[in-house]
């Protein structure tokens, strides 16, 4: 049903999650501009064209495609009437010590007997691991993911209650992995997908195996044209839908009266409103634009939160091609537990860091010029360290030798463009607390009403959404996060004019 008053809604961000729940704002009557400090949407996932080339700014994994398609789908589309999406095979390959190379396959088939070649009856292990994972995505995916993280009573139904008991909280992530494998290699590839989670897998739920039933199963996509035609058919869906984009709106000061923002100052101009979401950096929302009276945590509260990792990138072009890259390409030849000592446990610079390649252009012929290729790379590093150009360059220079000596080819005479980003980026661009890249770590602590909450305490039209509150970082989340918010006001509006 939609709101017979045309409340005026400000959405500030125009990430995934701002997207996300300004369409939904629209679409349900409510009158929605949407400030976006940059010249285009996408926030993390920007789209950057240099040289040339068309480097995606950010995230670069497609997984979980229903969840976009759901969002489609509320708007009476879909994800192909935008962008032609296709699954990757092999989905990645892992680069582990001496230069061994396994292509993990999209086929089940074939992936069963690409862990069986690892471990004799791993194929069946396999098998019942990806059953209990599951059942646990869709759970999680279904009767959890979607609550506002408001009260406990939300998961208080005997049926979410009694799913509860299916998703291994009390169990380590790393426990449960050793429980069904005892290759290093296979551990390795399956505890992948919980490095950005924001913890070592020792001190991640179990819970998150669903992240494997999401890789193993489900796949791993790409939007042709890049990860960035995302956000751009979303911007798209939201404007059909009425909703006025500002860009270059850099937002400044909340104008608040009675305990509501009433309007917003930018470097574009004021804004009027009857309600707001944030989805801008909650720190930055919080403690940069309300008075301290106003928001609901301290400084102390927020140091002392866990937080997902940063990451250093650098965006290039060859003008060559690289034949023993795959689309995605994870290389696992240094000590895992030592990088991620240096992330969680003891925050510095790492030695001899894990590292990660995209290489789109494998993919994908119109994001590099022909013959050339563009890639990616991405170091995950603590939060908050020191950040300059000498430490930029002395990594970029240790792992282009490492890469050329796994393509066993020369790249570094081959840089037609470069571009390095780190913390300061994050903290200029997106005003991320302490430069973070993935929001809060997923650890029970900081999971559901223990996040963050979306909804402002003392100013009664306040409201957030992003991947520092319900229900996490990630892409699908970010989607969902902004859902979830709309919904919520929606109900709340409905429920005022009874």
């Amino acid at each position: 049903m939609k709101s017979s008053k045309r409340q005026k809604t400000i959405v500030i961000g125009a990430g995934f999650s701002g997207l996300s729940a300004a369409a939904v704002l629209a679409q349900n009557g409510f009158d929605v501009v949407l400030l976006e400090k940059h010249n285009m949407p996408g926030g993390r996932a920007r789209v950057m064209q240099k040289d040339g080339f068309i480097f995606d700014m950010g995230p670069s994994w497609y997984w979980m495609p229903e969840v976009m398609e759901q969002f489609f789908q509320r708007f009476g589309t879909s994800t192909s009437n935008y962008f032609q999406l296709d699954r990757l095979d092999p989905s990645y390959q892992v680069i582990f010590e001496k230069q061994a190379v396994a292509k993990v396959p999209s086929n089940y088939d074939e992936l069963r007997a690409f862990f069986e070649s690892y471990e004799k009856g791993a194929a069946l292990k396999l098998d019942e691991f990806l059953k209990q994972a599951q059942i646990k995505y869709e759970v999680g995916m279904g009767d959890f993911v979607f609550k506002p993280g408001l009260s406990w009573l939300e998961f208080a139904h005997f049926k979410i209650m009694k799913s509860a008991f299916q998703l291994d909280l009390l169990q380590s992530f790393s426990k449960h992995v050793r429980k069904f494998f005892t290759s290093k290699k296979l551990i390795q590839i399956l505890e992948f997908p919980v490095l950005f989670l924001g913890a070592m897998p020792k001190d991640i739920p179990a819970l998150y195996s669903m992240m494997n039933y999401a890789d193993l199963k489900l796949g791993t996509w790409y939007p042709q044209g890049g990860m960035g035609m995302l956000p751009k058919a979303m911007a798209q869906i939201a404007t059909d839908a009425g909703v006025q984009i500002a860009y270059n709106s850099d937002v400044q000061e909340l104008i608040i009266e009675n305990n509501k923002v009433t309007g917003v100052k930018t470097s574009n101009g004021s804004f009027s409103c009857d309600l707001i979401i944030s989805s801008a950096d909650y720190h930055f929302t919080e403690q940069k634009l309300l008075p301290a009276e106003y928001r609901n945590y301290s400084d102390k509260y927020w140091d002392s939160r866990t937080l997902a990792p940063s990451c250093l990138l650098y965006y290039v072009g060859l003008n060559k091609k690289l034949n023993m890259l795959e689309h995605h390409n994870l290389f696992f030849e240094s000590d895992f537990e030592q990088h991620a000592h240096s992330i969680y446990t003891n925050p510095s610079w790492p030695r001899e860091p894990l590292y990660y390649v995209c290489c789109p252009s494998k993919t994908d012929d119109t994001v590099a010029p022909n013959g050339c290729e563009n890639l990616f790379l991405l170091i995950p590093i603590a939060t908050g360290l020191d950040d300059n150009e000498e430490i930029r360059t002395k990594y970029f220079e240790e792992t282009i030798q490492r890469l050329e000596k796994f393509c066993k080819t020369t790249i570094k005479p081959n840089i037609v463009s470069y571009t390095s980003y780190a913390t300061n980026n994050f903290m200029d661009d997106y005003n991320s607390f302490k430069g973070n890249a993935y929001g809060l770590a997923n650890t029970l602590t900081q999971t559901a009403v223990l996040k963050p909450s979306m909804r402002n305490k003392k100013i009664t039209n306040l409201f957030y959404t992003g991947q520092l509150t319900v229900p996490g970082p990630g892409v699908p989340p970010a989607i969902i996060s902004g859902q979830i918010v709309a919904d919520y006001i929606i109900q709340q509006t409905e429920k005022r004019k009874l």
